[in-house]
């Protein structure tokens, strides 16, 4: 983690008397600078209260989001943006998540045939990146989260 991050959490905490120890992550949505920058300008608005990623593309060490956890979100450059803090987590088959939940992903015109066209692509380029075929029932991580600062 580099010092600017590291200094971001700090006065985080300080300003919301949170224990400096409590554990966080620092990361940036997208697949490219361009999403990094767009899907981070739409949290700290807080239009995008919600994300989906693939169960099955979890590193093996890599733990699923939990209720509670805090997040940084970073824009393209690693500069921390905002952070939120989880609020609901579900593991749901690809093809049965929500329009309400897509709406909460705030992207675009926040309706499910845009969601699914972009996620459909997005996923489907992720699985082949992993050597794996999408498929529709692919068992997602539906996270929903509230911008906190």
């Amino acid at each position: 983690m580099n010092s600017m991050i590291e200094e971001y959490w700090r006065t985080f905490c300080k300003k919301h008397g949170i224990d400096v120890h409590t554990p966080y992550s620092a990361w940036s949505f997208g697949s490219n600078d361009e999403e990094a920058d767009q899907l981070a300008d739409l949290v700290n608005r807080k239009i995008k209260t919600a994300t989906t990623s693939a169960y099955e593309l979890y590193d093996k060490d890599e733990s699923v989001a939990q209720v509670g956890e805090y997040n940084i979100i970073l824009n393209s450059s690693d500069t921390p943006v905002c952070v939120i803090q989880t609020k609901v987590v579900e593991i749901i088959p690809y093809n049965l998540i929500s329009a309400e939940h897509a709406y909460h992903e705030g992207e675009g015109d926040r309706s499910y045939s845009y969601w699914r066209k972009v996620h459909d692509e997005f996923f489907t380029a992720a699985y082949q990146q992993e050597e794996k075929q999408f498929y529709p029932q692919a068992p997602m991580v539906c996270e929903l989260f509230e911008k906190i600062e």
